[in-house]
């Protein structure tokens, strides 16, 4: 396995003993092929249907200068995360040296509190049925890959990103280029308002074209999208 796909070893001890992972998605990068997605599903067996990473996308411009705007979606682990304050039974709770937000499957009820809770509507209910896995009838999200990172490698849908628009790693090191980009480029948080202090940053975002693909992915939901824009963008 190629080093690149590797956290570093300062990344893994952390500043001090606490690190705080973090991933930067450069937009000026995606080219919507949902790889990520893939990569995820495949990780993780997720069922059909639902999405622990998803790319949304707009079709901005008018015709002939058109273009699709992407937005990759996911679980913003953030540092006062809503979701672990509403669940009843802390079944939702957040790592500190890492600042994973992590399910207890075995807690779960399936109350959907902290579904509730989400402003970035990052998590979903799994099936009864699964392919391969038992874990079935509790809410579900993305973990940053914490079986990855807790092993030196950096999450599935970074190591498959074949625009290497998404880049994890500790904001806490300053070496890190995590870190780095975030010094370096003007980076943008979706829902700031909400005061969560998420860590998925963008790079190339617009704060005023940041607020859709909340929903999880529906692909015939963005078909019927698709086809507006360009019924939209043909009219006389």
């Amino acid at each position: 396995m190629s080093t690149e796909l590797l956290l570093s070893d300062k990344e893994t001890r952390g500043k001090a003993g606490t690190r705080r992972y973090a991933m930067v998605i450069d937009l000026r990068r995606c080219i919507g092929c949902d790889a990520c997605m893939v990569a995820c599903k495949a990780e993780f067996d997720v069922p059909l249907g639902v999405f622990r990473t998803w790319v949304p996308y707009r079709v901005v411009g008018k015709y002939p200068k058109v273009k699709k705007q992407f937005l990759p979606r996911l679980c913003n682990h953030c540092d006062d995360p809503p979701c672990v304050r509403a669940c009843p039974v802390e079944a939702t709770f957040k790592v500190p040296d890492g600042g994973f937000v992590l399910q207890n499957y075995e807690r779960c009820i399936g109350c959907k509190a902290c579904m509730a809770s989400c402003p970035y509507n990052a998590r979903f209910m799994l099936p009864a049925q699964r392919t391969y896995s038992k874990i079935t009838r509790v809410v579900d999200k993305c973990t940053f890959c914490h079986h990855r990172v807790t092993q030196n490698l950096v999450p599935a849908c970074v190591q498959t990103c074949i625009g290497r628009a998404r880049v994890f790693g500790d904001l806490n090191d300053p070496n890190s280029e995590v870190s780095q980009l975030v010094t370096r480029n003007a980076t943008q948080v979706l829902r700031p308002e909400q005061g969560t202090k998420p860590h998925v940053f963008y790079i190339g975002a617009d704060r005023n074209q940041t607020d859709y693909g909340r929903q999880l992915y529906n692909r015939n939901a963005f078909l019927d999208s698709e086809r507006e824009a360009f019924n939209r963008n043909h009219s006389l």
